[in-house]
């Protein structure tokens, strides 16, 4: 009979939500997957334009051959983002970053070693790929984390992605100086392996964390509390890729990647290329001032961007900044003040760091949080196959041809007011009540 009271008793007992508990690990895992992707976004966006001139010299290449190093990055970012969505929901969130950080040893390895500019292309290839296992699975486990706040947190992640290449080019250049190509090579391995240790030992899914039963209720309640009210969006109920890329949703989100792609991208290259021919046609401008205004926007804007999306929502964010960065570019032609060029830039860069920012969000209104990874990387094929690629080729033919930055300035406009036009139309469906 005793036992029969005990057993009675227990559910009588309420359990009361632990949200101190449940922020703690939390805020844990958010410190870990932005620290994960720091190398990944450094050695993408910052190592290969440090070393381009090193490369020149070591390997007799020319900029024509350099220039394919960004192309077989993206490239592998268009096929393994899917793979490795993929299999995060197999792996969890800390075997993923285990095995990004084994192919970046792989690929520091092959740069340190390599013999010709065919290995720089292997390099290239394969250090896009090890970020795909991490960027990836660190925004789907912030967003799992924070389903309420998905786009501040999913902001901090691209922040530290996007900033890292900003805060580690000068000490690129200081590295190589002091320990020269291998030493600093070396010292890249450990400090990556470091760092990427750390971000493992403390990030994980919710769902493959030891939780107790009163922080999981705290997690539960913080789903329930994710509502329709202004223009924040709770997770859509979960969509199996296959069904989701069977909506016009989803079409016009690759459409907008398309198109803002190609125009975020291109900037990178055409920045430097402009301030030069503005500098050889009698203006004073320095071209580094234009690069270094659209990387610093395009960093800092995954934050903002990130955060001001769950406050006034991800479309009418994207519309509006996309907008803005055709404006950029139409007036660049017509600009030569350095102060000017830099904030249409700048324009620009805002808008391709907004993109970064509201997708993953956008993502999750629309589909929900369970196949996120596989979703996303579908997305992103249109950044890898078909903006990133088209983008910068496109651009350097067209001026090749033409000679012409206003006819490139003025197409890439056009793309942002495409990408505009169909990120509005990219809108989640309403649900529940406000």
């Amino acid at each position: 009979m005793s036992n029969v009271s005990t057993s009675q008793a227990s559910p009588s007992r309420p359990v009361r939500a632990d949200h101190a508990g449940y922020e703690r690990y939390a805020r844990r895992a958010v410190i870990g997957s932005a620290l994960s992707t720091f190398w990944s976004g450094a050695l993408i966006f910052g190592y290969p334009g440090v070393m381009k001139s090193i490369w020149a010299d070591k390997f007799d290449a020319t900029p024509g051959q350099l220039g394919w190093v960004m192309t077989f990055v993206v490239l592998s970012l268009g096929i393994f983002t899917f793979f490795a969505g993929k299999w995060h929901m197999a792996l969890g969130t800390r075997r993923s970053y285990l095995v990004g950080t084994c192919v970046l040893v792989a690929c520091m390895l092959i740069v340190i070693y390599a013999p010709n500019i065919w290995f720089i292309y292997l390099f290239a290839f394969l250090n896009g790929t090890a970020s795909c296992f991490v960027y990836s699975p660190s925004l789907a486990t912030v967003q799992n984390w924070y389903p309420n706040r998905r786009g501040l947190v999913t902001g901090i992640v691209n922040l530290v992605f996007g900033l890292s290449a900003a805060v580690m080019s000068p000490l690129f250049k200081v590295m190589f100086d002091a320990w020269g190509y291998a030493g600093m090579g070396w010292a890249l391995i450990v400090a990556i392996v470091v760092t990427n240790l750390i971000a493992a030992a403390i990030t994980e899914m919710p769902d493959r964390t030891a939780l107790t039963e009163s922080q999981k209720l705290a997690r539960t309640e913080m789903m329930s509390a994710s509502t329709t009210s202004g223009a924040t969006l709770a997770p859509a109920p979960d969509v199996e890729p296959k069904a989701a890329v069977r909506t016009r949703s989803f079409w016009f989100i690759w459409l907008a990647w398309c198109f803002m792609g190609a125009a975020g991208i291109s900037m990178v290259t055409l920045s430097t290329g402009y301030g030069e021919f503005l500098s050889v046609s009698g203006y004073a401008v320095a071209g580094v001032a234009l690069l270094t205004a659209f990387n610093l926007t395009n960093g800092f804007s995954r934050i903002v961007a990130g955060a001001l999306s769950d406050v006034i929502g991800r479309n009418r964010l994207g519309a509006l900044t996309f907008a803005a960065a055709a404006v950029g570019y139409f007036a660049l032609p017509f600009t030569h003040n350095t102060l000017a060029l830099c904030v249409m830039c700048g324009l620009v860069g805002f808008a391709f760091g907004t993109l970064f920012a509201i997708t993953a969000p956008l993502g999750t209104d629309l589909f929900g949080l369970k196949y996120f990874g596989v979703i996303f990387g579908y997305i992103f094929t249109a950044y890898g196959f078909v903006g990133g690629l088209v983008g910068p080729l496109l651009s350097s033919y067209v001026l090749g041809k033409t000679g012409s930055f206003t006819v490139v300035f003025s197409y890439l406009g056009v793309f942002c007011l495409l990408a505009a036009f169909f990120i509005i139309l990219a809108k989640p469906r309403e649900r529940g009540s406000r």
